[in-house]
């Protein structure tokens, strides 16, 4: 199952556990994939960089570098999307489409408002792991 992960998403489950941790432990246990763009992989870096400042014990840049890596990194030149209230968040859109995944999961209300557009659910992490994880 591909889907993509919202930057609030990554960063709670790094930085604070929880829900968004046990996405993450999925996708190290291969029952995930997740798909990601140069995009999302930029803004990843720029709020980690930002909360690794707040908490200087998190070293966020091996985890960022392993879905880099390992993720499904996917090229979305040619695919625009301008649905969301917040133009940012686009770019989860985008990358859905570019890796045919039908999942986003986020808790941020622009994304939430939008899902089903083109058949992609913008699921909140709790709702993912009940109806997908469990």
């Amino acid at each position: 199952m591909k889907i993509v992960l919202d930057t609030n998403v990554l960063i709670s489950a790094i930085f604070f556990g929880g829900a968004p941790f046990q996405i993450l432990e999925a996708w190290q246990e291969s029952k995930i994939q997740i798909c990601l763009s140069k995009e999302i992989i930029k803004e990843y870096q720029r709020v980690g960089i930002q909360l690794s400042n707040k908490y200087p014990s998190v070293n966020i840049k091996p985890i960022i570098e392993m879905l880099s890596i390992w993720g499904n990194v996917v090229e979305t030149e040619g695919i625009s999307v301008n649905i969301c209230e917040d133009p940012d968040d686009n770019k989860f859109i985008e990358c859905a489409i570019a890796c045919n995944a039908n999942i986003i999961v986020s808790g941020d209300k622009h994304l939430l408002k939008v899902s089903g557009h083109k058949n992609i659910r913008v699921l909140k992490p709790r709702g993912f792991i009940n109806e997908y994880l469990q």
